[in-house]
């Protein structure tokens, strides 16, 4: 095999799969692509919408993003394209941009995206993404949710958004519900129903045990026949308009220094956003079939996606969760189930454009409503505000700041939030207190047990790392509180000490010596190797002295055990 072909099947993996490609393989995923595309006509277009843009360019990124995900993608069922996420992110980044820049100004954003999405992946920082936790996740998903529905409210009383792009949401939706325009009836029916029949059709397919049935184009389509049957946008309701019926050509995005500087920041939490919730999918397919994912291989599909769309005038995009699990369970057997979605997508677009224009935005914002409702994840979200507190507060916090700050902003700030909790919690140490029993054998000091006069055995247990140090150094202070003249011996067992760094080491060198002023003799024991390499190193074994540290023992007679019978010996006591 040539290293070139080796290469190849490595970097794109749909080439790879080609390799043990047959008629069921072809046929299943030819199949399971027609599924998809009939869910992602009517998302594409309302997450078009919900970004801010003309719902062609939502359609435009079912294509392109689509197929170029599919082709480089590590995993065999994701369906990358416009989602709901990303594409609220998108509209909170562009927000405060005049309606005549928003296209350039979002096409630009992608080209940033996948640019960032293409160094992370360059760079291998793709399992960096495991940092952030899932109650960030949770969190977000619910904040996410609660904006979508926030967002299409206009669009479902069909209102005129008040305000000025400058303005924060909170403060447009504000005006715009508190305008003395009057509620659209006939939009909000049309919105309404769609709201309805897509509830139905789902008890009833979820009844019937039809799963593949595409609700949801169902609805559009009917609502898009009723709109013009009975001419319901002569009443006023508005409608999407106009669709070019030719797929998208090829446009640089315009590039200038000043845009750049004033997307940069946005397009960073974007790119971190867009990998975590297609990270997020794959990993979640990948448990259920068992599939081995390249994460770095999943972050270089993304930033080539994002950074190619960005050239067909396509949105930002990610991996979605509604079409990605459609995807599977339709059958979908290797990545070519999602260029056949793609090319699915694209004869739709020709053929249908037509009629397509008569679509309500209303009905589009009552799929965007349900959408919302269903992508939050109520069960987790519950339990984990259950946990523990650590896992309510950064789950309400992401949720509050991506309604309040801004959805693009949330997750960075719930990832600091996360460390900023967790560093206390992991900078905890623990002191315990033993003795040496009546029958030899050392034990957890009780209230009724008298300690020795002359030895005192304590056990350290943490991370003995700069966060610690407070903790550290409060337990090391108590334990010199004992010192009554009469102690000569001090054993400090380590067992439990994990990642010792120079602020810990140090703190316990400066121990060490002030227990020696003193005259008392200090004995490390469940000293495990990597410790004991740093306590070499850093001169705390000279210090203490060789025979004054016992390393962990794999046999049955203890360090602990060893290092009091040593102690006894220096004590000049008989009894071993």
């Amino acid at each position: 095999m040539s290293p070139v072909a080796t290469g190849l099947w490595r970097y794109v993996p749909a080439l790879d799969s080609l390799r043990r490609y047959g008629w069921v393989d072809c046929r299943a995923d030819f199949i399971a692509g027609l599924t998809v595309a009939a869910v992602a006509v009517p998302q594409a277009m309302a997450y078009g919408l919900a970004a801010g843009v003309d719902p062609v360019y939502g359609l435009y990124t079912a294509i392109v993003m689509t197929a170029i995900g599919a082709i480089f993608d590590s995993s065999r069922q994701l369906i990358n394209g416009p989602t709901n996420a990303t594409s609220i992110a998108i509209l909170s980044a562009t927000a405060m941009i005049a309606a005549d820049q928003k296209l350039e100004m979002v096409v630009l954003l992608g080209f940033l995206i996948g640019a960032i999405q293409l160094g992370i992946s360059l760079l291998k920082l793709g399992d960096l993404t495991r940092l952030i936790s899932h109650s960030v996740v949770v969190g977000f998903t619910a904040g996410a949710g609660t904006l979508l529905v926030l967002d299409q409210l206009k669009n479902l009383l069909g209102r005129k958004a008040v305000g000025s792009p400058s303005d924060h949401f909170i403060v447009r939706l504000w005006r715009t519900l508190a305008s003395d325009a009057p509620i659209h009836v006939p939009t909000l029916a049309v919105g309404l129903a769609s709201i309805a029949l897509v509830v139905v059709l789902r008890l009833a397919k979820d009844r019937l045990k039809a799963p593949l049935f595409p609700e949801l184009l169902a609805v559009v389509a009917f609502m898009a026949w009723l709109t013009a049957f009975f001419e319901l946008d002569e009443l006023g309701v508005q409608v999407v308009g106009v669709i070019p019926g030719s797929l998208p050509g090829f446009r640089a995005p315009e590039i200038s220094w000043g845009r750049v500087q004033e997307l940069s920041y946005s397009a960073f939490a974007i790119a971190l956003l867009g990998l975590l919730e297609a990270l997020a999918m794959a990993k979640g397919i990948a448990n259920r079939t068992g599939q081995r994912l390249d994460l770095n291989q999943q972050c270089l599909s993304e930033g080539l996606a994002n950074f190619g769309g960005s050239f067909f005038q396509c949105i930002p995009g990610s991996g979605s969760l509604t079409r990605s699990a459609i995807n599977q369970q339709a059958g979908a057997r290797t990545q070519w189930s999602g260029v056949w979605s793609a090319a699915a997508v694209a004869i739709i677009m020709l053929v249908f454009a037509p009629w397509a224009r008569f679509i309500p935005k209303s009905a589009l914002a009552g799929l965007l409503i349900v959408t919302a409702w269903r992508m939050v994840d109520k069960e987790a979200l519950a339990y984990s505000i259950k946990a523990t507190r650590f896992d309510a507060i950064i789950i309400v916090a992401t949720a509050f700041s991506a309604v309040f700050v801004s959805i693009e902003f949330c997750i960075i700030i719930g990832v600091l939030l996360s460390f900023a909790l967790a560093v206390p919690r992991t900078g905890r140490m623990l002191l315990t207190e033993f003795v040496l029993g009546e029958d030899g054998h050392v034990h957890e000091r009780f209230a009724a047990d008298e300690p020795d006069p002359e030895m005192l055995i304590f056990g350290l247990e943490g991370e003995m790392f700069f966060a610690a140090g407070p903790a550290l150094e409060s337990h090391l202070d108590m334990i010199e509180s004992r010192l009554d003249g009469k102690v000569k011996i001090l054993v400090l067992r380590v067992k439990r000490v994990r990642n010792p760094d120079a602020v810990g080491t140090h703190m316990l060198d400066h121990f060490v010596r002030r227990m020696h002023g003193r005259g008392v003799h200090v004995l490390l024991c469940g000293v495990r190797a990597e410790l004991e390499t740093v306590f070499e190193k850093t001169g705390l074994v000279a210090l203490i002295h060789s025979d004054h540290v016992f390393v962990e023992q794999p046999v049955r007679e203890t360090s602990t055990a060893l290092a009091v019978r040593h102690a006894q010996r220096l004590l000049g006591r008989t009894k071993s």
